[in-house]
């Protein structure tokens, strides 16, 4: 029996990015947010320091998990385990509510159903035991405010 390969889906954690990883696995979606006076931006991915103004007064922020389809792409060949098992997938890029732009996966649509400035809510992916995810779904009629 072979080893399986290695994994190109799975964060590497540290003690800095520990309360991102853990938060996903409760459900829920941080970013960093500046706390100096006059700038006060969220920022993400993760970093110890803000990258609009290099104050180091930066906090952990639970994100509300809302935000709109910047652009998208449905990714139908990946040759990366574990990718090519899930093809095809959805790759795509969110601005979220609190102003970052993330990069991530729209789940649970068909691609031909996405649109521009089409909203999305976080949902949570396990891709290991223990390791979750934050993915986007599109936002269903009667979640609008939630």
């Amino acid at each position: 029996m072979t080893a399986p390969g290695p994994r190109f889906d799975l964060p590497e954690t540290d003690a800095f990015t520990r309360p991102y990883w853990d938060a996903a696995a409760a459900g829920h979606l941080l970013v960093r947010r500046c706390r100096a006076a006059g700038c006060g931006r969220a920022h993400h991915y993760p970093r110890e320091f803000c990258p609009y103004c290099w104050s180091e007064d930066v906090a952990w922020e639970r994100a509300s998990g809302h935000g709109t389809l910047y652009t998208w792409s449905v990714v139908h060949r990946n040759d990366l385990p574990p990718f090519g098992a899930r093809v095809p997938y959805v790759a795509a890029v969110v601005d979220l509510a609190e102003g970052p732009r993330v990069m991530t996966e729209v789940v649970g649509c068909d691609g031909a159903a996405l649109r521009v400035g089409m909203p999305v809510t976080v949902a949570f992916r396990e891709a290991v035991e223990g390791v979750v995810v934050p993915v986007f779904r599109p936002r269903g009629a009667g979640e609008e405010g939630r």
